[in-house]
């Protein structure tokens, strides 16, 4: 299986299995809404696409921010803490946000497409195990010409060790993550309580059994969460 990597720049590439990686916040943020009892997640491009979206389906929510921050009309923000208790039960919901989406919208050429980060990371390299594909390639959402993204590197590199059959200890990755989001994603004090919370919610790894699968219908993507009793699945793209 071979390992590969692209950033939002180049993800329009990638072929095979595609694994968007956004661990601070998208990706845990929708695995916290599909705990909370979420039936499936939309993700978008833009503002003015999710509140489209949320108008003409009743019923659905639409959570995200826009440079970080939470957006006027949104129901929530992108925060996996503000998730904790909420009831979500068969709730659509609709996501946009800065970086992550943007990963799964663009990845458009992908066979088979996930989104992930630390809290389902070992559920999604049991999915991509039962899919062999010939290809991986990890989208480093949060990679940006100026700065690197260090916590969805090092949640790539650890799902990679995982297909390769290693058992590794994830508190080096976890480290790793966790000093680069101290460092850049925290340094902002008017959001350092808030980040803080969500910190605590992005760095516990495997804390859910199930990855999330992207399918497309009515040439949208749409994010399911899928366990291993998903084996009648058609994990290619629709």
């Amino acid at each position: 299986m071979e390992i590969k990597f692209a950033s939002l720049e180049t993800c329009e590439t990638a072929t095979d299995t595609v694994v968007a990686i956004d661990v601070c916040r998208a990706f845990t943020t929708a695995a916290y809404a599909f705990a909370a009892g979420a039936r499936e997640i939309i993700p978008v491009g833009r503002v003015e696409e999710a509140l489209a979206l949320r108008e003409q389906m009743p019923g659905a929510l639409v959570m995200g921010e826009v440079g970080g921050l939470p957006v006027e009309g949104f129901d929530f923000g992108n925060s996996p803490n503000e998730l904790l208790g909420v009831d979500l039960a068969g709730r659509c919901m609709i996501q946009r946000t800065s970086a992550g989406t943007q990963g799964v919208v663009r990845s458009k050429r992908a066979r088979t497409l996930l989104a992930s980060s630390f809290v389902c990371a070992g559920a999604t390299a049991r999915c991509i195990r039962q899919l062999a594909p010939e290809s991986v390639t990890f989208v480093i959402t949060g990679m940006r010409p100026d700065r690197g993204a260090e916590e969805d590197a090092a949640c790539a590199d650890y799902i990679a060790a995982l297909l390769d059959g290693q058992a590794p200890d994830v508190e080096p990755f976890l480290n790793r993550a966790r000093n680069w989001l101290l460092q850049y994603r925290l340094a902002d004090s008017t959001r350092l309580k808030r980040l803080t919370l969500d910190l605590e919610c992005c760095l516990e790894v495997d804390r859910f059994d199930f990855a999330m699968l992207v399918r497309r219908r009515d040439g949208l993507p749409v994010i399911v969460g899928c366990n291993l009793q998903c084996t009648e699945l058609d994990f290619t793209m629709h």
